[in-house]
């Protein structure tokens, strides 16, 4: 499986590949081509590891099958290090599948075993070297299996400074109401369970996100923060399920939906001008890079369990900014999200996203992470 990701305020990039000796029998490779030890796509020149992204992906790395001329499935383990001591007793992925996803915070308890931390009076405190080598066998893996290694790849990364690291924590409210339980958010009615909501900047009171509502009468309210129900927000109409776009924290209602049944809905909320406005969203892709080109989209379905939208397709190779795929709501342009620049910053109405290569596609949307939207293009 080969796969070309992308993440929201996360510069993602792999600094250096060791070449494979000619006893080699596969190759460890970060970026899907089919030729080998090369880039599919320019590569930045470090990993910037921020603890808000801690759930993203960092990186998924791919490499090619190796054959023992058994008739015994292969498995692989891919396992990191800061000191080139790989512990495979404890990998960081195990099977037969031939890529792994590192994470964020995978990527940062390597680097807290390398030493690195975000203390500004540490010489170069925030900067290093990770490897990563992969390991394949047959068996059952112990003292006398039959085994190959790849190669060691060594990737430099930063930890952000801790100053740093708060500027980039946006300011959030919550939304929490009787659609927990039934939305995949754990329980009803808990602060602790709320949906954020994230602000542009700091001191900005403009905020938005995504909530899943899955029942059939929606309600729900707005807090501060999340771990109580101080100052909490509600509507100013006169019954529970109201949907007047008018927030009141005093002698306020339960707020509701736009025609008081559940969805999926891009909600924004001011808090400094009172006002909240829900649309209800459905997601597709379209482009052509897809079997239907620029005329219309095709649907994708939404995951509650893991809070993305998810779509296996037969894309075709595409170079962006003119060509490749955007995702849009409802079968309109009204609502698009594309990546301008190529950047792995995800922008409303940015420029379409290219496909490296033909091939069947499983594509996901992640909206679950307020204004820190994010999408990968698995190829299967």
């Amino acid at each position: 499986m080969k796969k070309v990701s992308f993440l929201l305020f996360a510069l993602i990039g792999l600094i250096s590949l060791n070449s494979c000796t000619e006893d080699d029998s596969f190759t460890f490779v970060a970026k899907p081509d089919p030729v080998g030890l090369a880039f599919t796509n320019t590569a930045a020149d470090n990993y910037d590891l921020k603890a808000a992204n801690g759930d993203n992906l960092a990186e998924r790395f791919v490499w090619n099958p190796v054959d023992f001329d058994v008739q015994t499935p292969v498995t692989y383990q891919l396992a990191g290090s800061a000191d080139m001591t790989f512990d495979y007793t404890d990998p960081i992925s195990e099977g037969e599948l031939t890529n792994a996803a590192v994470t964020v915070s995978q990527m940062l308890s390597l680097a807290a075993d390398a030493g690195l931390d975000n203390d500004p009076e540490t010489e170069a405190p925030n900067t290093g070297t990770l490897n990563f080598q992969v390991r394949a066998f047959v068996g059952d893996g112990g003292a006398n299996a039959v085994e190959q290694f790849s190669d060691v790849i060594t990737v430099n990364v930063t930890l952000p400074e801790a100053e740093e690291e708060a500027e980039a924590e946006l300011p959030k409210i919550y939304v929490t109401g009787n659609f927990g339980a039934a939305s995949g958010y754990t329980s009803d009615w808990s602060p602790e369970a709320g949906v954020p909501l994230a602000a542009s900047a700091e001191g900005e009171t403009d905020y938005e996100g995504f909530v899943y509502m899955n029942v059939d009468a929606p309600e729900y309210k707005f807090l501060p923060q999340n771990t109580g129900w101080d100052g909490d927000y509600g509507d100013a109409g006169a019954e529970n399920g109201a949907y007047t776009e008018t927030l009141l924290q005093d002698g306020e209602v339960n707020a509701g939906t736009p025609d008081g049944t559940g969805g999926y809905f891009w909600v924004k909320a001011d808090t400094e001008a009172l006002t909240y406005s829900l649309t209800e969203t459905n997601w597709g892709i379209i482009g052509n890079a897809t079997p239907t080109g620029w005329d219309s989209d095709t649907d994708m379905t939404y995951d509650a369990e893991n809070k993305v939208w998810t779509l296996t397709l037969d894309l075709t190779a595409q170079v962006a900014p003119d060509n490749g795929i955007k995702f849009r709501a409802n079968d309109a342009w009204d609502i698009n999200i594309g990546d301008t620049g190529a950047d792995g910053t995800m922008e409303f109405g940015g420029d379409n996203i290219g496909v490296p290569e033909d091939g069947n596609y499983t594509i996901t949307l992640d909206l679950s992470n307020p204004r820190m939207y994010t999408y990968t293009l698995t190829k299967n």
